[in-house]
């Protein structure tokens, strides 16, 4: 299991939030003819038509006020969850591996880039291919929208054993082309796994020589300062992890633009 506890977020209710007040009526006996009159003559208060207008407009200043709030406490709650993760150490300190082109790789590397990072292995059956796969769908769907800055996809094997550079050099292009493999030592191998809290167990090996690793299942997501930023287990849909990277986005461009960067 993933050694992660999602930290428990505080419940904060609405702020008292007064509705605007609705200057309609100077406007309305300005734009009004004559005052209308009933059937016997006397003068009747403001027609249908006068009422729906009025009503439209108070329900329009509670609905903004309503979606103002919404968008408020969502950015707060998103907030202290960036915290309490980021309390959490995960990600601490730099790690040293091979990509599947044989270059070395560090942390600093992938500086100034969103990075999607997903441990795993190349003798997988089932489970790694089909997270990478949503990884790579997350990919793909922000790269689809203008404006985004693009977001690198790593995948770091914990069977160093067996997946050398060459095969992580196979696997990987049967995914997406800018798909990073990165492997390296045993050592090193478990000093980037330990730094992101990653299980990961080799079982005993059949006649063939062949065996599973038992691993976490989780995609990490790291800000351009290489800050771990959140994480997504396999419950998580592509369309879900791309929504919060959107919102993980938006929230680091408010933050720079908030310090003047």
């Amino acid at each position: 299991m993933l050694l992660l506890a999602q930290m428990p977020q505080a419940r904060h209710g609405p702020s008292q939030l007064k509705p605007p007040a609705l200057h309609v009526k100077s406007w309305l006996s300005s734009k009004q003819g004559p005052e209308e009159t009933g059937r016997q003559g006397q003068p009747q208060g403001p027609g249908l038509r006068t009422r729906l207008l009025v009503t439209a407009l108070f329900g329009a200043g509670l609905g903004g006020v309503w979606l103002a709030m919404r968008a408020e406490k969502e950015q707060q709650q998103q907030q202290r969850r960036t915290e309490a993760l980021r309390q959490a150490s995960v990600g601490q300190g730099d790690f040293s591996l091979l990509d599947h082109c044989g270059r070395a790789r560090c942390k600093a590397d992938f500086r100034g880039q969103w990075v999607l990072m997903y441990f795993g292995f190349t003798h997988c059956p089932d489970i790694c291919p089909d997270e990478l796969e949503k990884l790579v769908q997350v990919v793909q769907q922000l790269e689809a929208e203008p404006g985004l800055p693009p977001v690198q996809p790593i995948f770091i094997t914990v069977d160093p054993e067996r997946d050398d550079v060459a095969a992580m050099a196979r696997y990987v292009r049967d995914f997406h082309p800018r798909l990073l493999g990165l492997t390296g030592s045993a050592e090193q191998v478990a000093q980037v796994s330990h730094s992101y809290r990653v299980y990961y167990s080799a079982g005993p090996k059949d006649e063939d020589q062949d065996y599973i690793v038992d691993h976490s299942i989780a995609i990490y997501l790291l800000n351009p300062d290489g800050l771990f930023t959140d994480y997504y287990g396999r419950a998580r849909s592509a369309e879900q992890i791309a929504d919060s990277v959107r919102h993980h986005m938006a929230a680091f461009r408010s933050v720079l633009h908030g310090s003047g960067h």
